[in-house]
């Protein structure tokens, strides 16, 4: 299936979740935040939440610094 991850298409495997898709993009263990078609996922559903055709997902990273 065919999933648009932070602007870039990706043909994922059927029943991917969120944290897959997390830990494919990302190494970072914390200071991640995921929006599924503009809705925020909550760490704790992010296993449990699978992706579907044609999904926007957006990976966001906190970033230090001044």
């Amino acid at each position: 299936m065919k999933v648009t991850i932070n602007g870039r298409t990706h043909d994922l495997p059927d029943g991917t979740t969120v944290g897959q898709a997390v830990r494919e993009l990302t190494a970072a263990p914390s200071g991640v935040a995921v929006a599924l078609n503009d809705e925020v996922v909550r760490r704790g559903d992010w296993e449990t939440t699978t992706l579907g055709a044609d999904d926007r997902v957006e990976v966001l990273t906190a970033v230090q610094g001044g």
